[in-house]
């Protein structure tokens, strides 16, 4: 139907059918109809469809996908939502609010090098590509979209833009029939390939699939992923992710560093990779290991072995619905990733710890209250995230955002859908 048809749904009504991604319908309704407005005035009251795609928040299996293990993630109740309808004229257009339009010309998008690095239209060009390459349908069209999945806050903005790009050209031209998996990997090519970084796929498969998702990347082009239905929710508790206003610049040396230290201690074994390397080789192996890699990169190891284990028992206490064991490997976890991982805060600037303040904080207010708290993502800077009682998350708020800012915790639930077309 027409935009302005589509505004008339809205208003009378038709979100309601997703009040299970929706708690305020009253904010997503005004929200909605303002970016089918928007739409109408750059590009004239068309026929459009309106789709949604979740953030992502990384559970456990910190700095494991690329050594090919394990990863738990989840979709959050923040997402990126857009209006979009095919054209005829071989251009895509994407204006995406607050920032410029993107315009990518469909014949184009064979070759990156068409294409600047690190740009949106990069991704747009190489989300067209990777369905070519899969051999999927392509076509031009017009979008505008509103994007609540902050930047720079460790949920995965640009995972979840690739995504909605997919998700678009999905159902716009392939009628929906492509699984959100092999969207989520046309993604990754697209950010892999034309955006210029050589990211995993956890991001873009945690924001397409939904809800609760246990990744195995033993063979990283073919991932196993199997979706846990567990609601957090209905669990009692909250998903606070803390903001603590880091500094990330000059930090891709930090994070450099954690892949290429585990990778050199797997080629002391003969591998590309830890993958299949065991804590007893480690250890027996150790006083060689000292000298050879270094202390730092032998800890990242016993890391990497003890939480690829600690991923699949964690998906089984969700399975079982046995929150107290998840919350006690969601604290493993955060505890292995501050004292072997070593990625709380950057050596090249001690007196800028504001990841280790908000875990003392969450210490001081959660520990031994039924509640999780962890670094969240990369680390170094940015996110710590927490699993809060419900009871207790309003103080827990008030006392972390007096330290790092109003607006510094984020109060979100797991999102029980991935990247979905909204049809009213």
């Amino acid at each position: 139907m027409k935009a302005s048809e589509l505004i008339t749904k809205i208003e009378g009504g038709a979100l309601a059918a997703y009040a299970n991604i929706y708690s305020d319908l009253a904010d997503q309704t005004e929200r909605y109809t303002g970016v089918l407005r928007e739409f109408i005035s750059l590009y004239g009251d068309r026929e459009a469809c309106l789709f949604s795609v979740p953030g992502r928040t990384e559970v456990q299996g910190n700095h494991t996908d690329h050594n090919h293990g394990c990863v738990l993630a989840a979709a959050i109740d923040r997402d990126i939502i857009a209006v979009a309808s095919p054209t005829d004229d071989g251009i895509i257009r994407v204006k995406s609010e607050g920032y410029p339009e993107d315009t990518v010309v469909l014949s184009e998008c064979d070759d990156a090098k068409n294409f600047a690095d690190f740009s949106s239209a990069s991704l747009i060009a190489g989300t067209v590509g990777g369905f070519k390459k899969w051999g999927y349908q392509t076509g031009s069209f017009v979008a505008y979209t509103a994007n609540r999945v902050l930047k720079g806050s460790g949920l995965s903005s640009s995972a979840a833009f690739e995504v909605m790009i997919g998700n678009i050209m999905n159902y716009l031209f392939n009628g929906g029939e492509i699984n959100n998996e092999e969207i989520a990997k046309i993604a990754q090519f697209a950010e892999n390939e034309y955006f210029g970084k050589p990211c995993g796929l956890m991001d873009q498969m945690a924001c397409a699939v939904g809800g609760f998702v246990h990744i195995d990347f033993a063979d990283p082009k073919n991932p196993v992923i199997d979706p846990i239905a567990f609601s957090l929710t209905d669990a009692g508790f909250v998903l606070c992710i803390l903001n603590t206003g880091g500094n990330h610049a000059d930090l891709n040396e930090d994070y450099a560093s954690v892949p290429a230290e585990m990778k050199r201690v797997a080629n002391y074994f003969g591998k590309e990779v830890l993958r299949g390397i065991t804590e007893q080789d480690l250890i027996a192996n150790a006083p060689v290991l000292r000298k050879t890699v270094g202390d730092r990169a032998l800890l990242r190891a016993i890391h990497f072995v003890r939480e690829n284990e600690r991923v699949g028992v964690t998906a089984s206490y969700l399975k079982a619905g046995n929150v107290e064991g998840f919350l006690q490997t969601v604290l493993a976890s955060g505890d292995s990733s501050y004292k072997y991982l070593q990625n709380v805060y950057t050596v090249k600037n001690v007196e800028e710890q504001g990841l280790s303040l908000a875990l003392s904080l969450a210490e001081s207010l959660l520990a031994g209250r039924g509640c999780a708290y962890r670094v969240h993502g990369g680390g170094f800077a940015g996110t710590t995230q927490a699993f809060v009682r419900r009871e207790l998350a309003e103080d827990y708020k008030t006392v972390t955002e007096s330290v790092f800012g109003e607006g510094a915790c984020m109060m979100l639930s797991i999102r029980p859908l991935g990247a979905i077309e909204i049809k009213l």
